[in-house]
This record gives C-alpha cells, sequence and structure tokens, in this order.
C-alpha cells in the first residue's frame, strides 16, 4: 500500500463529488479530471502517477484564473504557468483496524440527517447524490449534547488493492485521536476489513499517526 492507492482512491472521491453536482469527468494518461471549474475545495485534476509532463496535467482541465490540480506525488512545478502552491500535505496509509466498539455514538448519515452533517462540516459541496453510493459513508457522531464529530469514507479499487478512504474529518467536542481511532472501527464494519488511506497537513497530521496511519509520501495542491 503507498502513496498511488492513497491518490486513486482520492480521486476516485473527487469523482463522486464532482458527478454528484453534475460534472462531468475522466481518468486517462495517469490523470482524473473534470473538464470544467470542480465544486469548491475540490481540485480540477488529480495526478495519479508520478512523471507526468506540466503541459499534460493542464491540458485535461480548465486551464484559467482558479483552477487547481492536486499534485499527488509533488513532483510537478507549475509555477512557470501560473500557479502557486495552494498547500503541502502527506499521504497516509494504515491496515485495516480490529474490530470493537467505537466510543463515540456514530450513525450513517442519511438524507434527513444530512442537513446536520453540512453543518459541522461548513459546508455544502458533498452533496445529496453520493448517499445514493453503495461505496460512499457520511459518518455522523452526536450525542445528548449534540453533534460531535463528521467524516466521510469511501471505497475504492479492486481485489488487493481495495482501500477504504477516511477524509472530511471535523471535530467539534472530542478527541481528534479517540476520533481517529474510531473511524478505522467504524470504516471496517461499515465497507468491509480493508486497508485505510487519507490526507492531512499540519498539526492535524498528529492524530491519524498517533493512532496508527503511516505517512508514506508527499502531495501538493496548485492554484491558479
Amino acid at each position: 500500500m503507498d502513496a498511488s492507492s492513497a491518490a486513486a482512491n482520492n480521486a476516485a472521491w473527487c469523482d463522486r463529488v464532482c458527478r454528484a453536482a453534475g460534472l462531468p469527468t475522466r481518468t486517462r494518461a495517469g490523470i482524473w479530471s473534470t473538464p470544467t471549474r470542480s465544486p469548491a475545495a475540490y481540485p480540477d485534476g488529480v495526478t495519479l502517477r508520478p512523471g507526468l509532463p506540466p503541459r499534460e496535467v493542464l491540458g485535461s482541465v480548465d486551464d484559467s484564473a482558479g483552477a487547481s490540480v492536486k499534485d499527488s506525488f509533488a513532483d510537478l512545478d507549475l509555477a512557470p504557468h501560473g500557479y502557486s502552491v495552494l498547500f503541502e500535505a502527506r499521504w497516509l496509509v494504515r491496515a485495516a483496524a480490529q474490530p470493537r466498539a467505537p466510543r463515540l455514538p456514530w450513525r450513517s448519515v442519511e438524507a434527513t440527517t444530512l442537513p446536520r452533517w453540512w453543518a459541522v462540516h461548513g459546508s455544502q459541496v458533498v452533496g445529496a447524490a453520493v448517499l445514493d453510493d453503495p461505496g460512499v459513508r457520511l459518518l455522523l457522531a452526536e450525542d445528548d449534547q449534540g453533534p460531535v464529530a463528521v467524516a466521510a469514507l469511501n471505497l475504492s479499487g479492486d481485489g488487493p488493492r481495495t482501500v477504504v478512504g477516511i477524509s472530511n474529518v471535523r471535530v467539534l467536542r472530542a478527541d481528534p485521536e479517540a476520533v481517529w481511532a474510531d473511524l478505522a472501527v467504524v470504516a471496517r464494519g461499515e465497507l468491509g476489513a480493508h486497508p485505510l488511506v487519507g490526507y492531512e497537513s499540519g498539526a492535524d497530521l498528529v492524530p491519524p499517526i498517533a493512532t496508527g496511519f503511516e505517512p508514506v509520501g508527499p502531495l501538493r495542491v496548485w492554484i491558479r
């Protein structure tokens, strides 16, 4: 399990979010992309293997102001093409969690609870149509005082390369390490005993690493 698996899973998640928004997508020559502008906070392109020529990458997206590319192996130099680095992060991987009861009261979001997920997440970019995808779970932890945390899971790959991605983690009132430890367990229960992937940056790397995730490579997001 390596950065390529994590990048492919992230591209699959971006694809699901874009298609839920009614946008066309395509995967070819090691690049996932949408030829129109992606939803807010989502890239227009994701590289799926290292060593791609910058012009080939930029030729797959709407290369105008506001375009963004997830450079999954941090090996592109898009500065000469009018881009700057928005942020840098690390891909994360870990083995499937052992079964146990989660500490927090997690539930899989349905249409009636999606507005509460949006409220904690801080946006409605992840559209309701993703709930129809059997490989997606939006998760919400709530107690008597209200929402505690949210996250998203998505299944991708096949055979031995099947992985579950953890993303969109937002924590309101819990220990972030407890949230990440729980998410590994809930992912197993919801989508199977598969390896887990994701990415975080800065201080947000600490909780997943403390709960068994390993950083396996850098990524970079460029914006024009």
